[in-house]
């Protein structure tokens, strides 16, 4: 139970750290609005853990907490892997809209820092990945739920303006779950690839470039 609780106290850290970016940065930064649906995707984790939702709480900890610092590193010391680079240089664009802000800054966190993540805790725990896909699904679950919501609150407005609107067919080319599927083999292949660091390091660039780019893309300016 001590040990536990030292872990969810890890977890109180990385909402302490969110919170303060909240009240720091402006509303509208492309950055402050990602940060408002990562802390509230993290704070869903948390009452989950609590609930006891995670038969391996241990792991599911050290997985959120590992995953949350890759993103923190970012917006706290502007340590930007490719990845991150599109928002953080768009993030206030006029032309940008607060949903394509949310959805670039999933797509990094998802796409490149999940599966260095997934590869972290397993250094930590000392174990494989296949220990980890049963905490590894259930936060993908929980996100997929909250990226539908998302997109409700930051896109309202009747149907048929959303089917002509052209932000509908830029969103409608990213999946969520197809990004959640390939981060799971991404961190799979670099586990394999532990014992050749240079094409590990090879890998997580080419990784880090591609996720780059599609974020880029989710970031084009539109009309009003």
């Amino acid at each position: 139970m001590v040990q536990l609780e030292q872990f969810t106290t890890s977890v109180d850290h990385v909402l302490s750290r969110m919170r303060a970016l909240e009240a720091r940065l402006p509303p509208r930064d492309g950055l402050a609005v990602f940060n408002r649906v990562y802390l509230a995707v993290t704070e869903a984790v948390n009452r989950r853990l609590e609930a006891g939702a995670f038969p391996d709480a241990e792991a599911a900890i050290t997985l959120d907490v590992r995953f949350a610092e890759r993103y923190l590193r970012v917006a706290e010391d502007d340590h930007a892997p490719a990845c991150w680079r599109p928002l953080l240089q768009f993030r206030r664009h006029p032309g940008v809209r607060p949903l394509q802000f949310a959805l670039a800054g999933i797509n990094a966190h998802i796409g490149h820092d999940l599966a260095l993540a997934v590869v972290d805790t397993c250094r930590t725990l000392d174990c494989e990945p296949v220990d980890l896909e049963d905490e590894f699904e259930r936060v993908g679950d929980l996100l997929v739920s909250l990226e539908e919501s998302i997109r409700e609150e930051l896109m309202p407005g009747p149907d048929l303006l959303q089917i002509a609107d052209p932000l509908t067919h830029l969103l409608g080319a990213w999946s969520m779950e197809r990004a959640r599927a390939a981060t799971w083999s991404a961190a799979r292949a670099l586990w394999a690839l532990r014992g050749l660091p240079e094409l590990a390091e090879e890998f997580t660039d080419r990784l880090d470039a591609a996720v780059g780019f599609a974020s880029r893309m989710l970031l084009t300016p539109l009309p009003d």
